[in-house]
């Protein structure tokens, strides 16, 4: 009779292992868990670093005409009066019109 309960007492426990290490619940669903969440953690923080940025740059708009000047420049190759524009055919910087002239100021 001893060796039946022993039996039963180490089916049980291998049995409660199992929904430990595998069942709904266990280990492996938390790890997969943490495993989204480390994922979606690396994604929120690029986009907080991104939102971060482009509410520095609606303040720089609201604050100052040095950053409405830079983007007129990079956007839309706009010149002041008081510079002199050269422009240089076959020049490609991948930056915007005023980054692929030469714009001197005297």
């Amino acid at each position: 009779m001893g060796k039946w309960v022993i039996l039963v007492l180490a089916v049980m426990l291998g049995l409660m292992q199992y929904r430990l290490w595998v069942g709904e619940g266990g280990v492996r669903e938390y790890n997969d868990i943490q495993a989204r969440a480390d994922t979606l953690e690396g994604a929120t923080d690029t986009l907080k670093a991104r939102n971060d940025r482009l509410a520095a740059e609606v303040v720089d708009l609201k604050t100052g005409l040095d950053a409405i000047e830079e983007r007129a420049r990079s956007d839309l190759g706009m010149v002041r009066q008081d510079e002199q524009f050269y422009w240089v055919p076959g020049v490609d910087t991948g930056a915007g019109p005023a980054a692929q002239t030469g714009v001197i100021q005297p």
